[in-house]
């Protein structure tokens, strides 16, 4: 039968029928809503937790209990690089990341490293009187709980220094630099051949003992003046660790030598392990390199600076190069007192083990958020590295907790772990030169903490520029650990204490902002000033649990604000950079560039025009990432995951624009053009490095060449703002 007799319903009932009726349009709605309902609820069942949820709760997560353990275990010796000690620490980081459930990899590199074979040092007074030897010894105290793992400390010296005997008048120098040469020449006084007496607290001992060369000295001493490093007070009245922040007496400050960055004996190419073959200087080629410091030098202790102090004659220093309430009159000499000093050094080629962990990202894998720290020591290590060591693995804890909640990055994240840092950055460096072509072209960002907690004094960020935006965001997202009241922000960057620039070779960065061209940042907590131990025995975990950060909320909140960083370069669609401030500094460096060189007969427009070029492209791609945002729901999702990745490509790339494949003048491996450390001071910070060195020479000299070589210079920083400007721009010209 056909059913004509009786028409059929149908299943929904349209908008004009069910209006026909009061019950049917009330039906009609009832379905409408719960099938809408329905539909959203499905959606939001589906839908992906938001990175923003995941980032929240990664800032709930921080352990002061953990930052503590992994310190504490990472402390209990003095574990130099190349020893059995860093070794074992180098297999403690790798398991603390394996246990979390990472692929993790050792990187080994067989480079040269420098150790004491021996020392002396004696001072002859004058006629008549007895010889003086110093014990060249950092002393431990009483009751210290690491006066057993001490006798494993590697004795006071300089790395790299040059091997050789020296009897000759001491000239005190101050700090040290060219300026106090140029002083001591006004006065009539003859460096040359003599030992070189000089204290630290303006530049670092690389610095030091190249200048003391320059200056024609034959051996060089440098101490720790209880001005600068053995705390307030009179002598005699002073307190020192254990029982409180300061040096002790005894305490020495160690460090290295070489002028260079990486393995010295592969300069500007990566090394290799032992057992493979790969191009190396001799030791003669080495010795006879600038990079080499080419004359014997010994840190020794505020008291035997002291004591050579009270032996010397000559003029009386000025008054800004006097000691501190009770020390001695300090002279200039030379003499009359006599330094007899040997240092004899074993250069050696070792083993030296870079760690890592991979959290490879969903969406774009072959995109990679470095976060980075040291982890070999001069002695124990507590503050320098280890405290950033220690905030690192609470980091990658955090990130374990997230995943197993159901997040994984979008792009990404390696966490390193540096050896060698101290001989000369060379386990990042030797990565980063072997491999530059792949980082080049998929890192993101670099993200170096070397030391965590300095002690009080509140958040402390250097970056490249497009950073700084991002570092402002996450450091309002973190409360202050020695006021929860304030924001990290609130404490520190508002309160005009500005975000400094990353360059030199002061530590771990070097090699990817200087080299590859990578936008990084370094970051700690607190003041160097309220660290004079650095660099030696006493830096151990008694000194950070007492002084450093004895409730450990100082490595959680540096630990925050590090990690937060990483998620949002890791997770944002769009990577959270801003060339606009990029641009801003730019024209502020510029200025101050331009006053250190009135009525020069050079022009800066070419750099003028190219920041002003800087500024439209950077404002340009600012918008076109604000419209991208603004318009999530406009594309469909292929145009715009192309349209992503196009953003994403010139943000990345455009710090890679700013370097030069030939170098700075005179120092090839420093590729960038706007930051770098000053020709005279390796962990100083200049803008236009290129520029500012051609003007001191111009002004020296004052020659036609030098001139148009400083012209030159400036072409060449506007090339390379002009570079970055047509990157972000996206555009053929």
């Amino acid at each position: 039968m056909s059913g004509r007799g009786k028409q059929q319903q149908p299943l929904l009932l349209s908008p004009a029928h069910a209006a026909g009726s009061g019950m049917g349009r009330r039906r009609y709605l009832t379905f409408l809503v719960i099938a809408m309902a329905l539909v959203a609820s499905y959606h939001l069942l589906q839908a992906p937790t938001p990175p923003s949820r995941y980032h929240a709760l990664f800032l709930t997560l921080g352990s002061n209990n953990s930052a503590s353990a992994h310190l504490r275990a990472l402390t209990l010796r003095p574990h130099v690089a190349g020893t059995e000690a860093n070794a074992a620490a180098a297999e403690y980081v790798r398991a603390a990341l394996s246990s979390l459930s990472f692929p993790t990899r050792v990187t080994p590199y067989s480079v040269l490293l420098s150790y004491p074979a021996h020392r002396s040092l004696s001072l002859s007074a004058g006629p008549g009187l007895p010889n003086n030897f110093f014990s060249l010894v950092q002393e431990t105290y009483s009751g210290d709980p690491y006066a057993a793992a001490a006798a494993e400390v590697i004795p006071t010296y300089f790395a790299y220094s040059g091997s050789g005997s020296v009897a000759a008048e001491v000239v005190y120098a101050n700090y040290g630099d060219k300026s106090d040469y140029a002083y001591l020449a006004s006065q009539g006084v003859d460096v040359a051949g003599k030992v070189v007496l000089a204290r630290y607290g303006d530049i670092h001992c690389e610095d030091m003992v190249r200048n003391a060369r320059g200056a024609g000295a034959a051996a060089a001493l440098i101490y720790t003046d209880a001005k600068d490093f053995g705390g307030p007070g009179a002598k005699g009245k002073r307190k020192w660790f254990p029982n409180s922040r300061w040096l002790p007496p005894s305490g020495v400050q160690v460090g290295t030598l070489y002028y260079g960055n990486g393995d010295p004996t592969t300069p500007m190419w990566p090394s290799c392990a032992v057992g493979e073959d790969c191009e190396r200087l001799s030791m003669e080629e080495l010795d006879g390199s600038e990079a080499m410091p080419g004359i014997p030098a010994l840190p020794v202790s505020g008291r035997d600076g002291e004591t050579i102090q009270k032996a010397m004659g000559g003029g009386v220093a000025p008054p800004e190069w006097q000691g501190g309430e009770g020390a001695p009159v300090y002279r200039i000499g030379p003499g009359p007192a006599v330094l007899n000093l040997t240092y004899i050094g074993n250069e050696t080629l070792a083993t030296i083990e870079n760690v890592f962990a991979v959290i490879e990202g969903r969406e774009e894998p072959d995109r990679y958020v470095i976060i980075g720290n040291h982890r070999d020591a001069w002695t124990f290590g507590a503050v320098d590295p280890n405290s950033g060591t220690a905030a690192m693995l609470e980091i990658a804890e955090r990130l374990s907790k997230l995943e197993k909640k159901g997040w994984r990055p979008r792009r990404t994240i390696i966490v390193c772990s540096w050896d060698a840092e101290e001989f000369a950055l060379i386990g990042s460096t030797e990565w980063a030169e072997e491999n530059m072509d792949i980082l080049g072209s998929r890192a993101i960002a670099y993200l170096n903490v070397d030391i965590s907690v300095f002690g009080p004094g509140g958040l402390m960020p250097r970056a490249t520029p497009q950073l700084d935006e991002l570092i402002k965001e996450a450091s309002r997202m973190v409360p202050d650990p020695d006021d929860p009241s304030r924001t990290l922000y609130d404490a520190v960057i508002r309160n005009d204490r500005p975000i400094t620039r990353v360059a030199g070779a002061g530590t771990d960065f070097a090699a990817f902002v200087q080299y590859i061209g990578i936008p990084s940042l370094d970051m700690s907590y607190g003041l160097f000033s309220e660290y004079p131990v650095y660099h030696s025995l006493y830096d151990d975990y008694v000194w950070m649990e007492r002084f450093g950060d004895p409730l450990f909320h100082r490595h959680v909140a540096l630990a925050s604000v590090w990690g937060l960083i990483a998620l949002r370069l890791a997770d944002d669609e769009i990577i959270p950079f801003n060339y606009v401030s990029y641009a801003s500094e730019l024209v502020e460096s510029s200025k101050v560039v331009e006053d250190g060189c009135p009525g020069c007969p050079i022009s800066f427009s070419p750099l003028h025009k190219s920041i002003k070029q800087l500024e439209k492209a950077a404002t340009k791609i600012l918008t076109e990432k604000k419209m991208l945002q603004a318009e999530k729901w406009g594309l469909n999702t292929r145009e715009r995951t192309l349209k992503v990745r196009e953003i994403n490509d010139r943000l990345m790339m455009a710090e890679r624009a700013f370097t030069n494949r030939e170098g700075l003048a005179g120092r090839p491996w420093y590729k960038h053009m706007i930051y770098a450390s000053s020709d005279q001071d390796d962990w100083g910070t200049k803008a236009f490095p290129g520029i500012v060195s051609a003007i001191a020479n111009a002004n020296k000299l004052n020659t036609s060449e030098s001139w148009r070589l400083l012209q030159h210079e400036i072409y060449r920083g506007a090339r390379a703002v002009s570079k970055a400007s047509a990157v972000l721009d996206g555009r053929l010209t």
